[in-house]
Order: structure tokens, then C-alpha cells, then sequence
């Protein structure tokens, strides 16, 4: 990957009476950085940053966030506007090669992911493995990881081919082992692809249809689909994708570095938050309790909080939920649906928007909030959120990956500490301690 970053200035820094000076570089869009990758080299001291909110760990061309003004851009495009216009696969080829596809990249991309849904049949066997009760995605760390030993050959991350290949294929198979998943959680036969239909349509089959009926695939919840999946596909450093680099960075099999990516994602900070918050409207049950627990997530010595408002980047409206409120519309509006759990959600939403302590600390409504309630009302269970989640964010690993292993600066990830531990101490037998 080539470098776009350019130096703009020099900050200096002072330590016991000698001045460093460090290159201030400058990006495409946001924030100025200070380049501190040669302090210790030069200077014997490190920085420290806990949960890296103030350090970039890389340069990267791929995805954009601007917390304090509400904007996500995917190789510069607005999300708001991939979403409304475009389709999930036409967001991976971007994300993977860096452009919109012509029509015919686009057909052979599409062909080549179709292509590669199936699995091994002895995959099928491997989910025997687990037990009925286990959580869908400690079953989906262990089915991704376990697709390593099915494609040894991706184990060389220097061919570009074999990793094109194992994207490919990771971004195929992954709603196939989701699916599968589901299936095996509620005791059904697995349901094998469909290549005459859409990446979401095909899915959303492999999921609800069963043997014993035709199935189709209703084409309001297939488009709402393929818009979760596009909201959800990259979001820039998070934790899996710092993750999934880290681990990519010894030189991990792709396979292996993605199964970390999900496993961090299963944290209920991370891609667990909308599964976390559709357990709080379930909690809440009522409207009527709503100004109770609006009252407690106010109250500073409560350890109550809302899930689902607010984000840990954006300082605005989150640009993904102002198109997951309008698809959440139209998904609720074609099935119908009126419960007491999408009745408080609509009662907070209309808090969260109106309230001055909601707006004063800026926690609107976020994509989970929005996102759970449709996953729910289409029928996946809760613990299926996160999976689906993964499924979408399948791309944006593959792609950072990518970069990661393209980039001639990047090395094998490797954070410094500061130590607070004992001194050095001699060792004493254990028949002289007292």
C-alpha cells in the first residue's frame, strides 16, 4: 500500500532538557497526528495510552468516521448514500479493491461468491460437536477457525491470490455457517444455498425455510437485510478489527485471524450491544415503567444504563441509525407488528430525542438500537444478533487484513507497557520463607 499520509509540521517535545522533534503528518480527512513510531529509538521512553483512544495503530485507505459530525465514509463514499443505493456485495468488491465495480467486475465479483457458499460436507459433521444450548457464537469462533484446516493452502499470506481467494470465500461461507448455526440451535435440517438469489435473500432461506413447505423470500426483509449488512460492514480500528490485524500481523492464517475477530466481537461493548439492548427493552417490558428507568439511567450512583444510545465514537447523530430508523419503519410496517418491546422502543426513541439530558450528552439512538428491534421482529433470536453482525463485518476484516499485510510499514504487532510490578528480587527457597 502506498502512503498518502504527508508531514505538515514538527511538534516538539521536552525531556530532562533535550527537545525531540517528532513529524506531524497529515491525512486525507481527519485529525493531524504525531508520529511517535522512533521515540523510544531516540528518546528511551514510550507513550502511554490506554484502550489507544488517542494513537493510530496504522494508516489506512478504507473507512472514515467523523464522531462530532455524525459522517462514515467507505473509500469516501457516505454511508447514507451506499445504503440507499447500493447492495451488499457491490460494498465488499469497494471495500476490497477500493472502487465501485464496473458491471462486468461486478458480475464476475458476484459469480465468485456464489460460487463458494457451500462448505465441506464434513462441516456439517463438525457442529455435531457441539452442544444444542451452546451460544451461537462461540459455535461461530470455533466454525471459522476450524476453516483452516479445510483451506490449508490460504497459509500463505504472501500470495496474493490465495488471500483474494480466501476472502472470497470467507465473505461466501459465512452466511452458510450462520445459517447453519441457527439451524442447528432450534433442531432443524441444515438448508443448503441458493445461488439464484441475492446474498440476503439466499441467507434469510437458509435460515426460516424449512423441508416440509416452499419458502419465499420476502423482498422488504431481503433489502432490509442487505442494509444491516451494509451498515455493518467496516467501522475503521474497532476492537475485532484491531484484532483481526494484530493477529494477521504474525502472519496468522486469514481463517485464524478473522475467527479472532469474531471472538472479540462477541463483547457486549462490541458487537454484542444490540443484543444487550434488546435485552434492556425486555427488562423494562412496559411503558409505564419507562420515566423509572429514564429516571435511573440519570442517576450517577445507579449502576443502570441504557444500552443503545449514544456511541463510544460518535459525538452526533450516528449516521448508520438514521437509515436503520427508516428501514426498522418499513420492516415493522410489512409484518405488522405491535409488542410491548417495540412499544417502549418508540416511547424511548421519542425521549431520546426530545429530552435535554438525552440531547445535552448527546445519546441518540445508535444502529443497534434500531437493529435489534428488526433482527427481533424477523425472527432471529437474541443470541443470533452478534453472528449476524460478524456475518456483515466479515468484509471490512478481510479487507483491513489485506491492507495490513500489504502495507511495507506494518510489522508484527507488538504493544509496550509501563511496568509496576515488584523490582528486581532474588529468589528465595521455599524452606527459607516465612
Amino acid at each position: 500500500m502506498e502512503t498518502k499520509t504527508k508531514q505538515t509540521g514538527i511538534a516538539k517535545l521536552e525531556i530532562d532538557g533535550t527537545v525531540f522533534e517528532l513529524p506531524i503528518l497529515s491525512g486525507t480527512e481527519g485529525p493531524d497526528v504525531v508520529d511517535v513510531s522512533k521515540l523510544y529509538a531516540t528518546a528511551g521512553v514510550f507513550t502511554l495510552d490506554p484502550g489507544f483512544t488517542s494513537t493510530g495503530s496504522c494508516e489506512s485507505q478504507i473507512t472514515f468516521i467523523n464522531g462530532e459530525e455524525g459522517i462514515l465514509l467507505h473509500r469516501g463514499y457516505p454511508i447514507d448514500q451506499l445504503a440507499g443505493n447500493s447492495g451488499f456485495l457491490e460494498v465488499s468488491y469497494l471495500l476490497l479493491n477500493g472502487e465501485l465495480p464496473t458491471q462486468t467486475k461486478f458480475t464476475s465479483f458476484a459469480n465468485d461468491i456464489t460460487q463458494h457458499t457451500l462448505i465441506h460436507t464434513q462441516m456439517d459433521r463438525f457442529f455435531d460437536g457441539f452442544r444444542r444450548d451452546s451460544h451461537p457464537m462461540a459455535m461461530l469462533t470455533g466454525a471459522v477457525g476450524a476453516l483452516s484446516a479445510f483451506y490449508p493452502g490460504a497459509m500463505d499470506s504472501s500470495d496474493p491470490d490465495e488471500r483474494y481467494l480466501a476472502y472470497i470465500r470467507l465473505i461466501a461461507k459465512m452466511p452458510t455457517l450462520a445459517a447453519r448455526i441457527y439451524k442447528y440451535t432450534i433442531g432443524q435440517p441444515f438448508v443448503d444455498p441458493q445461488n439464484d438469489l441475492s446474498y440476503a435473500a439466499n441467507f434469510l432461506r437458509m435460515c426460516f425455510a424449512i423441508t416440509a413447505e416452499p419458502y419465499k423470500t420476502n423482498p422488504i426483509l431481503a433489502r432490509a437485510m442487505d442494509k444491516i449488512f451494509i451498515l455493518h460492514a467496516d467501522h475503521e480500528q474497532n476492537a475485532s478489527t484491531s484484532t483481526v490485524r494484530l493477529a494477521g500481523s504474525s502472519g496468522a492464517h486469514p481463517y485464524a485471524a478473522v475467527a479472532a475477530g469474531v471472538a472479540s466481537l462477541w463483547g457486549p461493548s462490541h458487537g454484542g450491544a444490540n443484543e444487550a439492548c434488546l435485552n434492556m427493552l425486555r427488562q423494562i417490558g412496559d411503558v409505564s415503567e419507562i420515566p423509572e428507568y429514564v429516571r435511573r439511567a440519570k442517576d450517577k450512583n445507579d449502576p443502570f444504563r441504557l444500552m443503545g444510545f449514544g456511541h463510544r465514537v460518535y459525538k452526533n447523530y450516528d449516521p448508520r441509525a438514521t437509515v436503520m430508523q427508516k428501514t426498522a419503519e418499513e420492516v415493522l410496517g410489512e409484518l405488522g407488528i405491535d409488542t410491548p418491546v417495540l412499544r417502549v422502543a418508540r416511547e424511548l426513541e421519542k425521549i431520546a430525542l426530545e429530552d435535554d439530558y438525552f440531547i445535552e450528552k448527546k445519546l441518540y439512538p445508535n444502529v443497534d438500537f434500531y437493529s435489534g428491534i428488526i433482527l427481533d421482529a424477523m425472527g432471529f433470536p437474541t443470541e443470533m444478533f452478534t453472528v449476524l453482525f460478524a456475518l456483515a463485518r466479515t468484509v471490512g476484516w478481510c479487507a483491513q487484513l489485506n491492507e495490513m499485510i500489504e502495507d511495507p510499514t506494518q510489522r508484527i504487532g507488538r504493544p509496550r507497557q509501563i511496568y509496576t510490578g515488584p523490582a528486581t528480587r532474588d529468589f528465595i527457597p521455599i524452606s527459607e520463607r516465612s
